[in-house]
């Protein structure tokens, strides 16, 4: 019979060498999300070939998995919570790969859309979970290497994925991208049940609030569908601004039911802990920037500077490369002197980074001899701060409250970077047709000054020193 450990077993645990084959297994899974995320932007020229459609079409292809993870995520957690980790991030794991499966065998456009909300279902209980089910496993002093090592993972997702989804697309087709999550992933459903152990928050009653679960899960979509639909048809269009609205109604009114339940949807008392409060307000903006950041050079390196794909792509992967690197040192870091200053400088770097292509750059290309230098910066700024995010979120959350705490810092992460990529869409509307620098200039003051702004708001606002000193004082 699996045993259900509480938070007086925990700690005696540490060092156990199944906890580290544990955290093996969640970062492999976390590793294929991230390597499928974003091989499939390499691969939607040939995509688009093979079914003849247009891009705005094959866009659903990316918006239909983010907008299915960021609705999904906090009832991951909540459930993950109340009903244990480990039953749900194996099912999670489990659909996550027959999702890829009906995407490798998708006949036409509408299908692969449809397999991949499937894969996004699975994708939002890992994201919900792969932190959740191993944290516990360790004390405080170590939770924030063990995230760190997963950042890290993340990182090399990144560096990895462009690389071989170019690889696959190339020996053999874009269909590749998805059976090769496949073998890797009946690995992890193999290993699994053998080397995780079930956690969930022992005073939970199961009773879960199945009202406030449709509410939240339909607000955070419809605000994530409104901001993709901005996209083409503009921020202040009528259907966007009503699609907004409604989400934004709807998660009020989650709130306000949130008040009075026992097991709700959203744990409003979360955010009377003044990190996890700091965190997601910190966070938000350092997600709009994140990604919107990485869209913006993307765009610099083939429409103003018309580089080949070969060069866009080196380019392009040294900042994460760097980032994989030195996460889980920031990590250890963070660990011992605090998580305040290692968020506030990574985010000030990335802002350095930023503001300096505003200055240096020009319609002149300098890939190797000024963009590169520059965005190993923010590579340093990203690799202390990508991780550090959630590892600061839950430095003092109880570990009853992983699972829910996790899956509302990722739907603020995942929001943040919709509603980015919106605004910097909105700014580079016209470069595909005519590339103008003035428009990169605003793009990168943007980027700089929402990493600029989430340095500020962590600076004042997150509590000083290590866990271990807060929880002395």
């Amino acid at each position: 019979m699996t045993s259900i450990r509480d938070e007086a077993t925990v700690e005696r645990e540490l060092g156990d060498r199944s906890a580290w084959l544990a955290l093996s297994v969640t970062t492999l899974v976390f590793f294929l999300v991230v390597v499928d995320v974003s091989a499939v932007n390499v691969a939607f020229p040939s995509i688009r070939d093979d079914f003849g459609v247009s891009e705005a079409t094959l866009g659903w292809v990316i918006s239909g998995y983010a907008i299915t993870v960021a609705a999904l995520l906090l009832v991951a957690g909540r459930y993950a919570d109340s009903y244990g980790r480990k039953r749900l991030f194996l099912p999670g794991v489990a659909i996550f790969t027959v999702g890829s499966m009906l995407c490798a065998v998708s006949p036409n456009a509408g299908l692969l859309i449809a397999s991949r909300v499937v894969q996004g279902v699975g994708g939002a209980i890992i994201l919900a979970t792969a932190i959740a089910v191993v944290l516990p496993d360790f004390p405080a002093n170590k939770r924030s290497s063990v995230i760190g090592i997963i950042g890290a993972t993340g990182s090399l997702g990144a560096v990895v994925g462009p690389a071989l989804g170019a690889a696959l697309t190339d020996v053999w087709s874009w269909r590749g991208i998805f059976w090769i999550n496949v073998p890797l992933a009946i690995v992890v459903l193999a290993a699994g049940p053998r080397l995780l152990r079930e956690s969930k928050n022992p005073g939970a009653t199961g009773k879960i609030d199945l009202v406030g679960v449709p509410i939240g899960t339909a607000g955070i979509g419809l605000i994530m569908f409104a901001i993709v639909q901005s996209e083409s048809v503009g921020v202040f269009d009528p259907r966007v601004l009503a699609l907004a609205a409604a989400g934004l109604a709807l998660l009020w009114l989650l709130v306000r039911r949130s008040r009075h339940q026992s097991e709700p949807l959203l744990e409003l008392d979360l955010f009377s802990l003044r990190s996890f409060a700091s965190t997601n307000a910190g966070l938000a903006l350092y997600s709009i920037a994140f990604t919107s950041g990485f869209l913006v050079n993307s765009l610099l390196l083939q429409e103003l500077w018309d580089q080949p794909l070969s060069v866009v792509g080196g380019a392009l992967i040294a900042a994460p490369l760097v980032g994989t690197f030195v996460s889980p040192i920031a990590g250890r870091y963070a660990d011992r002197i605090g998580h305040r200053w290692i968020l506030a400088g990574g985010s000030a770097l990335c802002a350095i980074g930023y503001l300096l292509q505003l200055v240096l750059l020009d319609e002149t290309s300098a890939v190797w001899s000024v963009f590169v230098p520059v965005s190993l910066i923010v590579g340093v700024g990203v690799g202390a701060t990508i991780a550090t995010w959630s590892s600061a979120g839950l430095t003092e959350v109880r570990p009853a409250q992983f699972g829910t705490a996790n899956a509302t810092v990722r739907t603020t992460q995942q929001v943040g970077y919709a509603l980015g990529i919106s605004v910097v869409v909105a700014i580079l509307a016209d470069v595909s047709i005519d590339p103008q620098l003035s428009a990169f200039r605003w793009a990168w003051l943007f980027v700089g000054g929402a990493y600029l702004a989430a340095a500020v708001i962590i600076a004042v606002t997150f509590p000083a020193g290590s866990t271990e000193e807060r929880a002395g004082g």
